[in-house]
């Protein structure tokens, strides 16, 4: 990995992690993704357009471990393996809104949870229309 870059570590090649690794990409950043499970070929044709490496299957401890920061999938629990690995060697890690949030000047309305996104989403929708 370049030290002239920082090392940018994603853990989840899904829809927001795949999005990160793009916005990373863009930012200048050295970027791998590395996701424990099968990546889409949908995902993976786009890791590939804006020649991101990858790996699925697996995680590489030692990618993974030399990460200046690292961005992690909600769905990824901080119980995980290398989640406790990374907590021990001291890498940051983010999440994959807080990273985005950083390189934008637009206002955010962030809505999070397990249930209720959509409908919250719907119904904050309608009151800022209504509001113009």
């Amino acid at each position: 990995m370049s030290a002239s870059k920082e090392n940018m570590v994603i853990l989840g090649a899904a829809e927001s992690g795949v999005g990160t690794a793009i916005l990373a990409k863009k930012l200048g950043m050295h970027v791998f993704v590395s996701d424990f499970g099968k990546i889409s070929d949908k995902y993976k044709a786009e890791l590939e357009k804006y020649q991101i490496q990858f790996e699925e299957g697996q995680h590489s401890q030692e990618i993974i471990l030399a990460a200046d920061v690292l961005v992690k999938s909600p769905g990824i629990p901080d119980k995980a393996p290398i989640i406790k690995k990374l907590k021990e060697a001291n890498i940051q890690i983010q999440s994959e809104i807080e990273f985005a949030a950083k390189h934008t000047t637009a206002k955010i309305i962030a809505i999070t949870g397990t249930n209720g996104k959509t409908t919250t989403t719907l119904l904050t929708h309608h009151f800022l229309i209504r509001q113009g």
